[in-house]
């Protein structure tokens, strides 16, 4: 069986799929988008200092802060970036390029109808599924409460769609055999 192309399946999402089959495309482009921003914020991490982190937060909050003193994210930002430490900036650093590099090769190969990827997906929302729901036992943080639920989704949708492709391909196996 020859995969379709990106294109192809794309075109045909947009000419008619249902609606899980479009929110699973979305979802799925999402978690591209959000792999590529983590990669990029990993890569700043690895090549600026805490210092310089804080300083080019402050420059681009100066502004905001002279306008309104108590803006609560200007403010929380600053509060982060002046914590930092070295050893913390170098594990958020090797958390995110991992993180977002796997993202981005699963979302690839899902996006190019590769079906081992499917559960390789799910298994790798699901591992940072547990550890969100650590982390929100340890520090609750409803950001992190809305993206947990968003990652339950992508992977109820993952499951939805690998069981549909896994049985098309049986289909045409067996039509073809």
């Amino acid at each position: 069986m020859e995969t379709q192309s990106l294109r192809a399946r794309f075109a045909r999402w947009r000419a008619g799929g249902t609606l899980l089959d479009r929110t699973f495309w979305v979802g799925i482009v999402l978690k591209g988008l959000d792999g590529v921003l983590e990669l990029v914020g990993g890569v700043l991490l690895f090549f600026f200092t805490p210092h310089q982190l804080n300083e080019v937060t402050q420059a681009i909050f100066q502004h905001e802060l002279v306008e309104d003193p108590h803006d609560f994210l200007a403010n929380s930002l600053l509060h982060l970036t002046s914590t930092l430490t070295v050893s913390s900036t170098l594990f958020g650093a090797a958390y995110l390029l991992v993180h977002g590099i796997a993202k981005v090769v699963l979302v690839w190969a899902v996006l190019r109808d590769r079906l081992w990827a499917y559960p390789w997906l799910i298994a790798f929302l699901l591992v940072f599924i547990g550890y969100q729901a650590y982390e929100m036992i340890v520090h609750f943080s409803l950001g992190l409460l809305l993206l947990t639920i968003m990652d339950g989704l992508i992977v109820w949708l993952t499951w939805l769609e690998y069981r549909k492709r896994r049985r098309n391909r049986d289909l045409e196996a067996n039509a073809g055999g």
